[in-house]
């Protein structure tokens, strides 16, 4: 497992002993300033580094090459079906990503792209340096600015997926970084990418049932999301699920069927093609 350091103006390194404490020395003196017992996840998030897993040059990048790497990625992501459009975004924010001078915008994008390559790329390490990179830049971004809702959720958002990948080394261990993360994203703006923070803690629920997780609570979650967001089809999936789970069978499968008549948004294609595969899936199992 990679451990990761974020933002800081002191130059640091973060080790983790046998013990799962993290050691936060500066590197000059050699001085000890921290010992944490880590509770929730194993990487240290301290949001305060300018080390990642690959370091960032430090350098003055200009304001008109930040805005001109973003407008073009945006382009690249609108193809991100194709990962290889989805690498090259993430390699231009890279490039204008300054450790001296973090850009709010760079990083919390910078997370939102790594977290779709970590998702949909079959290489696994590919995977876990994906998201291991969005969670710390989603952190980042959540640092500097902390009342606006995108580094919150991209930051839960990789974390969730690292859960999910490995949920007895990561996933327990992150419940609850998730779900602080995603209910301050629901107290700063709830209906921010589609009410997904909705979406996101009810898959908490529904996937720590076996550690105290409550299929109901799930229920509450994807309800309330799609009050907000009524054409959010990963809501819909999993409500259906979660349906499926506290024995509503019929709710479950009128949910479902209407994900299936949905008219799709195109910006989110790629999304609703795989809900739309998962419900047919649930659907041939369950009925």
């Amino acid at each position: 497992m990679r451990t990761c350091a974020m933002l800081m103006t002191l130059p640091l390194t973060i080790n983790r002993d046998s013990n799962t404490h993290l050691l936060i020395c500066d590197m000059k003196t050699g001085k000890l300033y921290i010992s944490i017992t880590i509770v929730i996840t194993w990487w240290a998030l301290t949001g305060c580094s300018s080390k990642t897993k690959v370091d960032i040059p430090r350098k003055n990048v200009p304001p008109e090459a930040i805005q001109t790497a973003l407008s073009s990625c945006d382009g690249l992501f609108k193809q991100r079906e194709d990962l290889d459009k989805l690498r090259t975004a993430i390699k231009t924010l890279a490039d204008v990503r300054d450790a001296d001078n973090r850009n709010y915008q760079v990083e919390w994008t910078y997370s939102k792209y790594n977290f779709f390559l970590g998702k949909h790329t079959t290489n696994e390490d590919e995977a876990e340096a994906a998201l291991g990179q969005g969670r710390d830049a989603g952190k980042i971004a959540s640092r500097i600015e902390p009342q606006k809702p995108d580094g919150h959720f991209w930051y839960a958002a990789n974390l969730g997926e690292l859960s999910k990948r490995s949920p007895i080394t990561v996933g327990l261990k992150s419940v609850d970084d998730i779900k602080e993360a995603m209910n301050k994203v629901l107290e700063i703006q709830p209906d921010y990418q589609g009410a997904s923070a909705y979406d996101a803690l009810g898959q908490v629920e529904l996937m720590t049932r076996l550690k105290g997780g409550d299929a109901q609570k799930a229920v509450d979650y994807f309800e309330k999301g799609l009050q907000l967001a009524p054409d959010n089809t990963n809501l819909k999936l999993h409500l259906g699920e979660a349906y499926l789970a506290v024995k509503r069978d019929a709710d479950a499968r009128k949910q479902l069927d209407q994900l299936l008549a949905m008219k799709p948004n195109p910006e989110y294609m790629p999304e609703y093609r795989e809900c739309v595969d998962k419900a047919r899936k649930l659907i041939e199992t369950n009925f």
